[in-house]
């Protein structure tokens, strides 16, 4: 039995990248020979297994033979008689073609390493076509990666908008393309993904949505698409996916009657689609800092006291989307915020109010502190 560190881990020390998480690669093994050793199943279909000790998962050697549609469409062959060469080669790209062996031998067979060196993204075989959940991959790659100057190779290119026209790119379901997207917001440059797609015109057919608004430019070409901007502006300010997410697709959320439905076919997690609606809701209201009422009601939609991360992601998103008019609102919003933290007010208790009555007196008394906030605003301005 060999065992080898592969793939995004050698490729992220290589890049002298934080290492977030270790696969192996066992050569020369047998199920039975793991689970004997303590390891345990983690995969109901794939030879992989969990360390006893780490819980890292560790990968017999295996191959994979097209048999079918789909990213599961692959015949899987594994145990003593597979080869690391033989898994290197089934692997996407070569800068995730890697491994190290114990001792720390660099064994490179696809030339990763000078591809690393050059910044490309480069597919290792033509099979790399058989899986369409790869268009994805090498997008968040770039994302990724994009910002160290990595590009994807031409031909690679190429391969991708063949596969981007193939019937197979509408097997992949939505829960993996929402996991590759929301991958790609915790990167450091999240708008390549989205463009990677577009310019393969594999976007166009998954997020047809998003694809609206984006001009077409050559695989290689300056970036001059606009409609990403606000992405690139939010990214610069906050590294919180749901931010970044919110940002990202609201422009074609505010585009569909039925965005709330739109969301969910797209598996959005919950965090997401709370920030589109709460988005869709502010841009609708077209609110002004002489609107104290609209702006005291809608902050305290957002309940900033029980969810202050939900206020907070509005902000951040707000900002990213419309800066100049957030940049006259947000004293306010912050404001607002602060004054329905505050205690209740002695001559409301001293009332004995109570119920509605209570409720609408309350309102009131806060409206008139955000007026007096305002007016404060407006003299020092």
């Amino acid at each position: 039995m060999k065992i080898y560190l592969v793939g995004g881990a050698v490729r992220d020390g290589l890049l002298d990248l934080a290492v977030t998480e270790r696969d192996w690669v066992v050569v020369g093994s047998t199920p039975e020979e793991m689970l004997a050793a303590g390891y345990r199943r983690a995969d109901s279909e794939f030879p992989v297994y969990l360390h006893p000790e780490s819980g890292e998962e560790y990968a017999l050697a295996r191959t994979e033979v097209k048999t079918g549609v789909g990213y599961k469409g692959f015949r899987v062959d594994y145990g003593p008689h597979i080869t690391l060469e033989q898994d290197l080669r089934r692997r996407d790209l070569t800068i995730n073609a890697m491994a190290l062996s114990e001792k720390g031998e660099l064994i490179d067979i696809c030339g990763g390493r000078d591809d690393l060196d050059n910044g490309l993204l480069r597919h290792i075989t033509n099979a790399f076509s058989e899986d369409p959940v790869r268009l994805l991959r090498v997008a968040r790659f770039a994302a990724k990666l994009g910002c160290w100057g990595f590009r994807v190779a031409h031909g690679t290119h190429a391969l991708m908008k063949t596969m981007a026209a193939s019937p197979e790119l509408m097997s992949l379901n939505a829960e993996r393309v929402w996991r590759e997207m929301n991958g790609a917001f915790a990167t450091p440059q999240p708008w390549r993904f989205f463009q990677v797609l577009h310019r393969c015109g594999a976007l166009q057919r998954l997020l047809p949505e998003l694809a609206e608004g984006m001009v077409t430019a050559a695989h290689d070409s300056a970036d001059n698409d606009q409609s990403m901007e606000p992405l690139k502006r939010v990214s610069r300010q906050s590294e919180t996916p749901a931010v970044r997410c919110g940002v990202a697709l609201f422009a074609a959320a505010n585009r569909i009657q039925q965005a709330d439905q739109w969301m969910q076919r797209l598996r959005i997690d919950k965090a997401g689609r709370q920030l589109l609606k709460d988005l869709l809701h502010f841009h609708r209201l077209a609110l002004t800092a002489t609107q104290s009422e609209s702006l005291l009601r809608f902050v305290t939609a957002l309940n900033p006291q029980q969810q202050p991360a939900r206020f907070r992601h509005f902000v951040e998103a707000a900002g990213g989307l419309w800066p100049q008019r957030m940049g006259e609102l947000q004293p306010y919003l912050q404001a607002a915020a602060e004054i329905l933290a505050a205690p209740l007010p002695e001559e409301l208790v001293d009332a004995g109010l109570a119920g509605k009555a209570l409720g609408d007196a309350l309102f009131a008394w806060r409206v008139v502190r955000l007026q007096e906030v305002a007016s404060r605003f407006e003299t020092s301005n």
